[in-house]
């Protein structure tokens, strides 16, 4: 191994920033050398750049400002600029977080370069190849030196996918180690008064390819969320993905329903934490709601983070269910079939996540075991 080796992270997208900023930090504190390159796929300053203030991540090294476009553009855009970069930075481990396009390209780039990776976030599945995501997930696990899972039904997963046991670590979640730290931050009041809300609402996010991308089943959603209207004032803090798409479908401001711009990771949380129900598409959500104990409704067939309902707020649910278990979830208030939060759950996942990267880059041969992050 190469003294003081770089350890380079890549992130595009809000659950990216979220997930490193306690890994960045962690591994700070063991003094190892890092750089991280934002790739840009959330190219709007309220869905990337705000989140870099809010959560104390460094400056990045590069940033590609890829934006939008179709996956194949997309990806074919981030392939090309992080292979240069890869190149000119030289590092020894390349992190990667979560399942989008930028996780994707940079781990196809360094499989071709021969640059070891490391995935946090890994070993996620819905089983629901319709999903990119989905796709994303299996390919980045397949190529992936280290694999850092955050439940223990990912450890099964990727067993059957047939990854090596001591390739693999169950380290807990570090969305939930930011959340944990910006638990002080989060209050509802400044927010809300700002955006014009009444003491109970709900907020929705939506923004999934199978919800937005063709007019019917946007329709559909949203007249689903205006039927949730008018049990309880909805603020919609918009994507721009799909953001044309649901105003044609008829999701614009008025009485019982709030459009907002994206909000950053500490007003968005605030929001959460103060809402009598949250309506979502969105993976890390589920995750957010489960902790913060604010009922979830997944405008989803399936979800990757099952955990979320076993030990969690969250119910899966179709856009012609939605008003009657909005109802339903209304009335019942929050409730965790559980009693508790899921394992590793504790905000130590960060430095779960550097102890075993900061070993390994020293060429220390020790097995998941014998780290202790099977089970700590």
């Amino acid at each position: 191994m190469r003294e003081n080796p770089l350890v380079l992270h890549v992130l595009g997208a809000r659950p990216n920033f979220v997930k490193a900023a306690p890994v960045v930090r962690a591994l700070g504190e063991l003094g190892v050398r890092q750089g991280i390159v934002h790739t840009g796929q959330h190219y709007d300053a309220l869905m990337s750049d705000v989140f870099f203030a809010d959560l104390g991540l460094p400056e990045p090294v590069a940033n590609l400002g890829v934006g939008s476009g179709t996956h194949a553009k997309q990806t074919a855009a981030l392939l090309v600029g992080l292979e240069e970069i890869v190149l000119g930075q030289d590092p020894g481990l390349v992190v990667v977080y979560g399942d989008v396009n930028s996780t994707l390209a940079a781990i196809l780039v360094c499989a071709k370069l021969g640059v070891r990776t490391a995935h946090v976030e890994a070993g996620l599945r819905s089983f629901d190849r319709g999903m990119p995501e989905e796709v994303n997930r299996i390919v980045t696990d397949s190529l992936s030196d280290l694999l850092f899972a955050t439940s223990p039904d990912a450890l099964s997963h990727l067993a059957a996918e047939g990854v090596p046991a001591a390739k693999v670590h169950l380290v807990g979640n570090p969305m939930i180690d930011s959340l944990f730290s910006a638990l002080p931050s989060l209050d509802p009041a400044p927010v809300v008064a700002r955006l014009g809300l009444p003491d109970r609402y709900a907020v929705a996010t939506l923004h999934r390819p199978a919800n937005v991308d063709t007019p019917e089943a946007a329709r559909e959603l949203v007249s689903s969320v205006l039927e949730v209207a008018r049990q309880i004032p909805v603020v919609v803090p918009i994507h721009p993905r799909g953001r044309t798409r649901l105003a044609e479908a008829g999701l614009v401001d008025g009485p019982s329903v709030r459009v907002v711009d994206p909000l950053g990771y500490v007003d968005f949380l605030s929001l959460v934490r103060g809402a009598a129900l949250v309506v979502t598409d969105s993976g890390g959500v589920q995750e957010e709601t489960t902790m913060l104990g604010v009922p979830c409704l997944t405008v989803r067939p399936n979800t990757e983070r099952p955990i979320t309902i076993t030990h969690g707020t969250n119910r899966l649910v179709t856009p012609a269910l939605l008003p009657a278990a909005a109802e339903k979830a209304l009335a019942d208030g929050a409730s965790t079939p559980s009693g508790e939060l899921p394992p590793l759950w504790d905000g130590a996942a960060g430095p779960r996540i550097a102890r075993v990267i900061s070993a390994w880059l020293k060429g220390d041969n020790l097995s998941p075991a014998a780290q202790g992050t099977r089970s700590e």
